[in-house]
Order: C-alpha cells, then sequence, then structure tokens
C-alpha cells in the first residue's frame, strides 16, 4: 500500500527519486504556454523520441549515397533489417524471436492472420468479440464472416459488459464459451480494452478457448509497451498490434504481429507475398511459394525502412528500460492517478478502469459526473490549459500516465485542474 500525497513537493520527491525519470529526456515533449504540456496522451499516440530524426535522416542518407546498395551496405541494411527491430520486439511481448514480425498495420495483420486463423465451418464458424470492441475490429471481423458465406447476425457473437463501469468478468467470457464454444471458431478479444482500460488474462482466456476447441487471438494495440504480456506463454494462436500507442513509433507506424511457434510451418491457408518466401530461395523467383517457417512467413511486401527506423529507435528504449521496471513504476503512477480521483474528485469523477493493477494499465477511463456535456466541458477546459489527454463518445475520458515520460506532478496536474474547474461551475 502507498502512502500518496497531493501534494507538488511529495510529487517532485517521487520523481526525483525515480531511476526511470531520466528517460524523460529522451522525448521531446510537445511545448504549452511557455512550458510543456501535460500529456496523457500515450495510449492514442506516443511521444516522439529525440534520436528518431537522426535514425530517419540516417537511412536518407543511405539513399541518397547508396541508392540500391544501401540494400547490403548501409548503416542499417536494408535487405535485413526487419531482423533488426526482432530480438527487441519479441523481448517487449514475451515472445520468441521467431514468433514475431513488424509489418504491414494493425488492421491488415488481423485480417492476414484471420485468413490463416479462421477457417469456419457450417458448424463452426462463430466470432466472438467484445461488445465495446475497437470499430476497425468489428469491422475486420464482420468482414471476413461475410466473406466466408455467413451471417453476422448470428455468428457474430459479442460479449455483454457484466461490471460496474462496463468491464467484463472472466466469468462472463466462461459463460459465453459455455453457451458458444462448441460453434465458435475464433476467440477475439484485447489484452486491453481501449474504452475502459481494462486488462485481461491472455493465458487463461488461450486456456478456456482451447478447451472448448476455438482458435484464440489477441489485439494487443493498448497493450504492447504498456504491460508485460507474456504471448509464448499464453499459449495463444496469433496476436496483433499497432506501435503508434506506448511504441511511440510515429503516426501510422509499421504495426507487429505474433504467430505461436507450434503453427511455425502450419499447413493452414494464407495470403502469400515474396517477402514471406523462404530467405534462402526468395531471390530465385520460383513459381512455388515456400513460407519461411515463423511469424516471418507472413510478410507480403518489402520492410519499409522509413517506418522501422522509428520502431527500431523505440524499441532500443524500452530494451535499456526494461518491460519489468516500466511496469513496476507505471503501477505506481497510474495508482497514484487513480488515489487522487478517488480521494479528491469523487464528487466530480468516476473511474471505469478496474481499481485493482493487475487488471489495468497505465491508462485510466473517466466519466464526469452530472450532464453529459459536462465531460466534454472538462475536457476542453484540461485542453486549454495544456493537460492533454483524449475523447471517446460519449462520455469517457481517457488519461494515461505513462512510465517512459511521465511524472507523478503530471498527475497531481491534472487533479488540480478538475478541481480548478469543478470549483469554477
Amino acid at each position: 500500500m502507498h502512502a500518496y500525497e497531493a501534494t507538488e513537493a511529495w510529487a517532485l520527491a517521487q520523481d526525483a527519486a525515480d531511476a526511470l525519470a531520466p528517460f524523460r529526456g529522451e522525448f521531446l515533449i510537445p511545448p504549452h504556454g511557455g512550458g510543456e504540456q501535460t500529456y496523457l496522451c500515450g495510449n492514442s499516440l506516443g511521444l516522439q523520441p529525440r534520436a528518431t530524426r537522426q535514425a530517419l535522416l540516417d537511412e536518407l542518407d543511405d539513399w541518397a549515397k547508396l541508392a540500391v546498395e544501401a540494400h547490403f551496405r548501409g548503416r542499417h541494411p536494408w535487405m535485413p533489417y526487419h531482423a533488426e527491430v526482432r530480438e527487441h520486439l519479441a523481448e517487449l511481448v514475451g515472445a520468441e524471436a521467431a514468433e514475431v514480425v513488424a509489418m504491414n498495420s494493425l488492421t491488415v495483420n488481423l485480417h492476414l492472420m484471420m485468413v490463416s486463423f479462421y477457417v469456419p465451418t457450417a458448424e463452426r464458424h462463430a466470432i466472438i468479440i467484445e461488445r465495446s470492441a475497437f470499430p476497425s475490429d468489428r469491422y475486420a471481423v464482420e468482414s471476413q464472416i461475410r466473406f466466408h458465406g455467413h451471417d453476422p447476425a448470428e455468428a457474430l457473437i459479442e460479449l455483454e459488459p457484466d461490471e460496474p463501469g462496463g468491464t467484463l468478468s472472466m466469468q462472463a467470457i466462461e459463460r459465453a464459451l459455455d453457451e458458444h464454444g462448441h460453434r465458435t471458431a475464433l476467440v477475439l478479444l484485447p489484452g486491453l480494452q481501449y474504452l475502459t482500460g481494462q486488462a485481461f488474462d491472455l493465458r487463461l482466456i488461450s486456456e478456456m478457448g482451447h478447451r472448448k476447441g476455438c482458435v484464440v487471438g489477441f489485439d494487443l494495440a493498448h497493450a504492447a509497451g504498456n504491460l508485460r504480456v507474456p504471448l509464448h506463454d499464453s499459449h495463444c494462436d496469433f496476436a496483433v498490434w499497432c506501435s503508434y500507442k506506448y511504441l511511440n513509433s510515429g503516426p501510422g507506424a509499421v504495426a507487429g504481429c505474433f504467430v505461436h511457434a507450434r503453427h511455425a510451418q502450419t499447413p493452414r491457408p494464407r495470403f502469400a507475398g515474396w517477402w514471406g518466401h523462404d530467405q534462402a530461395t526468395r531471390f530465385r523467383m520460383g513459381p512455388e511459394f515456400v513460407p519461411t517457417p515463423g511469424a516471418e512467413g507472413w510478410q507480403l511486401s518489402n520492410p519499409p525502412i522509413l517506418a522501422l527506423a522509428p520502431l527500431r529507435v523505440s524499441l532500443e528504449i524500452f530494451h535499456r528500460a526494461g518491460m519489468q521496471r516500466l511496469r513496476e513504476k507505471s503501477k505506481r503512477l497510474t495508482g497514484y492517478l487513480d488515489w487522487l480521483v478517488r480521494s479528491r474528485l469523487q464528487r466530480v469523477l468516476e473511474v471505469a478502469t478496474p481499481a485493482e493493477p493487475f487488471r489495468r494499465g497505465c491508462q485510466l477511463s473517466l466519466r464526469v459526473k452530472g450532464p453529459r456535456d459536462a465531460g466534454r466541458a472538462l475536457f476542453e477546459h484540461l485542453s486549454a490549459h495544456g493537460i492533454v489527454g483524449d475523447w471517446r463518445e460519449p462520455d469517457v475520458i481517457r488519461v494515461a500516465p505513462t512510465p517512459l515520460y511521465n511524472r507523478y506532478v503530471d498527475c497531481l496536474h491534472f487533479a488540480e485542474a478538475v478541481e480548478a474547474w469543478a470549483a469554477a461551475r
């Protein structure tokens, strides 16, 4: 139990004692009013590492000076460039190196995975998702169901929240599998739910789904770089994630994909492209597709070098910081923000995110008590004062103190701004 204090002196003392505090200096904090923003929006777009600009300039210089030869003689040769991020990416998501690949965007990767892992039959063709799934996931799932000739009205099973604040219990997932498991081909759930901030037990969900004969996949858009996600040990079949949120790799950044080692040489169908072809014979340009074992076998085209360079920079920062240390700080930092809200702002805000640290990551999802338009008014007040979170319809303000660059004093400034707004109403 942490003995928190709602004073600037206490918050500054915690920041001064923080072993991870120097990492803040490796990021560019947007300005506000002669100072810096209180940026609590890493769950939507991570800040730019200072090293990213030079990494991109280096690739542009190699292109200018070496042209095609940069594939082999660049400072970071382009031909094997995706391998430069493989080890750190695997470390970040608890995977073996051959189980991960950086490629495409999240929804493209989700479709590629469903081509292989959603193989419906007449008897087993349903997909289980949560009711408030991120729209892109729902669109992808519904379109796959229709593509295979089934009706989403019957084949799309949406889990209803059964806890206060709109969160979902493990019992609700188990009940759904007990009822629908016999006809379910795929269970697709988030590692962390984008709207409520709820974290899920990947291993337990995988076990429950597999017991019913289902394939299990995860969308880790809000979990990668936020939680410790033991993908290999969870035994899930696949996972996908983006890299522009907690992974700080820039807007529209190249995404990630995990395929469990037991599927490394799967006969399952896939959409093939030449960069997924076995590396030893790729340039023989033969007509027969021979996939590279592991996740790299799902690649389609050449690695996007200018998109991978920022990811390489970010993953190197994560490697130095260490996910275990980041997660420990995150629990304390978000715990402080949660304490401030519940102890000082309980008449203004309610927290939708679970209170238990193991059931959440950085993010807290907050609702303003009172008229619905009050939530939007508070959000705009915060933005005007340089406190940046994000708004999700109809009534949720999301704030996420991320441990690489946020501080205890940021959490306190948020609470003080909410208090000032409430006092002026």
